[in-house]
């Protein structure tokens, strides 16, 4: 087996993985053990998600736009976990963390649908930009509209066991 598939196979591998752990993160109560113990499984498949990533060439032939978003999610995970991961957290941390891990899972999510795009058969050439965008665009937005109710729903949920 060659490195591409190595690659590849882990690449595909922790995305699974980090789909599932992502959804269920989002949908479970905050900040019982069972949620820590996932949330950090869930950063550590993105962290490989995000590292195969920049390995993998084959659409574009070198840095394309699928490796800045990649760069993007790399940095709203970081932006998500120091909040956690620092020893004196500011006032109301949980609430920047629940902002950039929700954005790092709708990401995740609006790169599955990029990719099953990408797996299409026959692709549009003219219109691959398009429908890749569009998806993203759609989720994005869908994602934004929901925010605001979930996290507010999120703290209060967080407050109650502070």
């Amino acid at each position: 087996m060659d490195t591409h598939r190595i690659l590849s196979a882990l690449h595909i591998a922790s995305s699974i993985l980090a789909l599932v752990l992502g959804a269920w993160v989002l949908i479970v109560h905050k900040g019982d053990r069972r949620h820590r113990r996932m949330g950090r499984a869930y950063a550590i498949s993105m962290l490989l998600v995000n590292a195969t990533a920049f390995g993998i060439y084959r659409l574009f032939g070198g840095f394309g736009p699928f490796h800045v978003a990649a760069v993007i999610s790399l940095l709203t995970l970081i932006a998500g976990m120091r909040p956690v991961l620092l020893h004196k957290r500011p006032k109301d941390w949980y609430t920047t963390h629940m902002i950039f891990m929700y954005w790092s899972v709708v990401g995740l999510y609006a790169a599955f649908a990029s990719e099953l795009l990408v797996r299409l058969p026959e692709r549009p050439g003219a219109y691959f930009g398009l429908l890749v965008g569009g998806a993203t665009a759609a989720i994005m937005a869908a994602a934004g509209y929901f925010q605001g109710r979930l996290v507010k729903r999120w703290s209060a949920e967080v407050g109650a066991r502070h």
